[in-house]
């Protein structure tokens, strides 16, 4: 892992929301796709800000240029959903062993991941969470499902059997 190029990034994901511009860098939302079809994302930021999967967050700043190599560090949390069945709460003691049980069966990951060259056209980031731990950010400004978006993967998407062992080596993952 190149971590030079990974801390050259958090100079551009500095502050909140901007406006449209400030300075060499322009303001965009931060928002995920989760395609996964049996784990939540409960949370994730990109170098340290913010972001969900339902709608957009503020904010990220990105270059007003493309900068060759450049990557960003994405962590999240992931509920896999093994957690025994939600007993109520009128007995709290069932209740708070349940609440246990889900707290730890949640998963943390990293990776970084490669920003793709973008031009003068750019809204944000956008990034989609893909079975195997694997990760794609793009900052284009057409939604996702539009014929020229550049990442195609639907939406619950099954776990496959064996992962390719490249998302192995690009992620980390830590218990929560």
């Amino acid at each position: 892992m190149n971590k030079k190029a990974v801390w050259l990034v958090p100079l551009w994901l500095l502050a909140g929301c901007a406006g449209a511009g400030y300075g060499d860098y322009t303001a965009g939302d931060l928002r995920g796709f989760n395609h996964h079809a049996s784990e939540g994302i409960n949370w994730f930021t990109v170098n340290g800000y913010g972001g969900r999967t339902t709608g957009n967050s503020c904010c990220v700043l990105l270059p007003r240029k493309w900068i060759p190599g450049m990557e960003v560090l994405v962590e999240w949390e992931v509920d896999p959903k093994t957690a025994s069945p939600f007993p109520g709460y009128t007995d709290r003691e069932k209740f708070d062993k349940w609440a246990t049980e889900v707290r730890a069966s949640f998963r943390r990951y990293s990776a970084v991941v490669p920003v793709p060259e973008y031009g003068e056209q750019r809204c944000g980031m956008t990034v989609h969470f893909l079975p195997c731990n694997q990760v794609k950010v793009t900052t284009v400004c057409m939604g996702y499902g539009t014929p020229d978006y550049p990442i195609k993967e639907p939406l619950n998407m099954p776990e496959p059997e064996n992962c390719p062992v490249a998302a192995a080596v690009n992620t980390a993952v830590h218990n929560g």
